[in-house]
């Protein structure tokens, strides 16, 4: 398949205030953009929803009162209606939720000066890239493109002009896998037809690329606790309710190291140098985990096999024992130094203590950085939702036990 080098579009754009509404809605969660329409004429509403992608306009007819609903499904072109009706039926995150009517559909034995008419009618009202040519019972047997329609014998069949087999998605298809099909294509529509091969509807590449980066935008956010739906315009009353809950689980795991610390409270009274170190080995332990957890997020993005969960484990924690004996040296030069200054009695053991501290905390932070997410990820939940409050919670009790229990063992 082709791409065109320029689409045929609609005759008429929106006006300035649908426009306005359309920027608007795609930048606001689904709550959020119901507040901006709710004053909104029927009318324009139900032409914005022709212009939103599918799914946030089947998202947004979902959380509509039943009557309003009711109103706009009414004033909205049928094929819109039955598309979003189908898209429905597909599962979050599938590119059955993304479709499109596809609209410019040509029966086989239909020449190109008729195929010409029939599309006259259908590019002024939609912006059209391809027709697609089905049979009777609506199953996909080629494609046309427009250069090739122009070009044509005018007495000519379009099967005679069509491409044959052309590429397509499975509607039932994760927008991840999608995109992996997709990756050397770069067509402005792709087909998506079922099992059968009837012809379902179309997703656009703009609108594979849009949904993808907003979920890896969300996903950083995920990592600490902040929700997919919020936005720099969420409300700060809606932010709070996002947001505060993982505050206070964040606060019950932090007791877990505060646990520990009140555990080792005779070892901190002994060796107060300890103490000192102890937000040094936390923040060099944090930094080597969230390496992890950030190139462990990527390739399950990505899709990248790696070498299993047990080959990554592995990788990561000998980049721990390899980061933390090099910072780790440092830190115990410092110590070494802090101690003589402070005048204790074993300056060389505390050095040793914060070395090998400093070594198996990175070592497990590591480990955890892609245990979490793989972990997440077989139970079926988000790899990335909370990902790094697990991370800090961990790291956290790792560094603090073993600099404290080190120095239980080696000093008292």
């Amino acid at each position: 398949m082709q791409p065109l080098p320029v689409q045929m579009r609609k005759a008429t754009s929106p006006g300035a205030h649908i426009t306005e509404l359309d920027r608007q809605c795609m930048q606001r969660s689904v709550d959020e953009a119901l507040k901006v329409l709710e004053g909104e004429r029927d009318e324009d509403v139900a032409e914005l929803l022709t212009l939103l992608h599918p799914p946030l306009a089947v998202r947004i007819l979902d959380a509509l009162p039943e009557k309003r609903r009711s109103r706009l499904l009414g004033l909205v072109p049928g094929e819109s209606r039955d598309q979003w009706k189908t898209n429905a039926s597909f599962s979050e995150g599938s590119i059955g939720r993304l479709m499109e009517p596809p609209r410019a559909m040509l029966a086989p034995d239909v020449t190109v000066q008729e195929a010409r008419e029939q599309l006259r009618a259908v590019v002024a009202r939609a912006l059209i890239s391809y027709a697609w040519v089905v049979d009777a019972q609506q199953r996909l047997l080629g494609v046309l493109v427009f250069r090739d329609l122009f070009f044509a014998d005018e007495r000519a069949r379009v099967d005679s002009v069509m491409i044959r087999e052309p590429f397509f998605l499975r509607p039932e298809t994760l927008l991840l896998d999608a995109m992996r099909e997709v990756l050397a294509l770069h067509f402005p529509v792709y087909p998506v037809c079922d099992a059968e091969g009837r012809l379902v509807g179309a997703v656009r590449g703009q609108t594979l690329f849009e949904q993808q980066a907003i979920e890896i935008s969300a996903q950083v956010g995920s990592m600490v606790g902040v929700e997919k739906e919020e936005r720099l315009t969420t409300p700060w009353r809606r932010s709070f309710r996002f947001r505060h809950p993982w505050l206070q689980f964040n606060l019950l795991t932090a007791f877990s190291a505060a646990a520990v610390v009140g555990y080792f409270e005779h070892t901190i009274q002994q060796a107060v140098a300890l103490a000192v170190f102890l937000p040094v080995l936390i923040g060099q332990a944090a930094n080597t985990g969230t390496q992890a957890l950030a190139v462990t997020l990527r390739g399950i993005t990505l899709g990248e096999d790696g070498q299993g969960m047990r080959g990554l484990v592995g990788k990561e924690a000998w980049l721990g024992v390899l980061n933390g004996a090099g910072t780790g040296l440092s830190a115990a030069v410092a110590m070494i130094v802090f101690a003589i200054v402070q005048g204790h009695a074993s300056p060389a053991l505390l050095g040793l203590i914060v070395l090998l501290a400093m070594i198996g905390s990175c070592a497990a932070s590591g480990v955890t950085g892609v245990l979490v997410p793989l972990s997440m990820k077989r139970i079926g939940a988000d790899p990335a939702n909370a990902s790094g409050i697990f991370l800090t919670t961990a790291t956290d009790v790792a560094s603090v036990g073993l600099l404290l229990g080190l120095g239980t063992v080696l000093l008292l």
